[in-house]
C-alpha cells in the first residue's frame, strides 16, 4: 500500500508543470498554439528563475504566457515576441542568453578560471614535490655545519 502512495505523489508532482497553463490561455489554432508553447519553453519565469513560464505557475508567468500568445496573435514572428519580451524585460529573461560582445565574457570566463585552477594546482603541486624531495647534499652538509 506504501508503494501506491509514492506512486500517486510521484505523479501528481510529475503533472504539476503541465497544470501551469490554464485552458483559458490555450489558442483555438494548434499552429499558433504550438509556436506559443515553443516560445515560453525558451523564456525564464523572472519569479521562479530556473523554469520557463510555460512550466511556472507563477502570476507574472501567465501574463508573460498570455502577452506572447497576443503577440502571435496579432501576427508577429516568432522572433519579433521574443524581441518584445526582451526590449520589456532584457536579456536575463531569455533562458539561453545570446552570444554577443556583451556576453562574450560570461562565456569565456569559466572556462578561463578552470584552466588558471587547474595551472595555480598543478605549481603548488610541483613546489611541494620539490620541498618533500629532502636536502641534496650540500644542503645536508651546509645544515650540519650550522649545528
Amino acid at each position: 500500500m506504501t508503494w501506491m502512495r509514492a506512486l500517486a505523489l510521484l505523479l501528481v508532482l510529475w503533472t504539476g508543470p503541465a497544470l501551469a497553463l490554464s485552458p483559458d490561455e490555450i489558442l483555438p489554432d494548434p499552429v499558433l498554439e504550438q509556436r506559443a508553447r515553443d516560445i515560453s519553453a525558451g523564456l525564464r519565469c523572472l519569479v521562479c528563475q530556473n523554469q520557463s513560464i510555460d512550466d511556472s505557475d507563477a502570476d507574472l508567468a501567465k501574463d508573460l504566457r498570455v502577452l506572447v500568445r497576443e503577440r502571435l496573435v496579432a501576427g508577429d514572428s516568432d522572433e519579433a515576441v521574443r524581441q518584445y519580451v526582451v526590449d520589456r524585460y532584457g536579456e536575463y529573461v531569455l533562458l539561453n542568453p545570446r552570444l554577443g560582445g556583451h556576453t562574450i565574457v560570461l562565456w569565456i570566463a569559466a572556462p578561463l578560471l578552470l584552466i588558471v585552477g587547474l595551472g595555480t594546482l598543478w605549481v603548488v603541486g610541483r613546489r611541494r614535490r620539490v620541498v618533500e624531495a629532502g636536502l641534496s647534499v650540500e644542503e645536508q652538509a651546509a645544515l650540519d655545519e650550522l649545528k
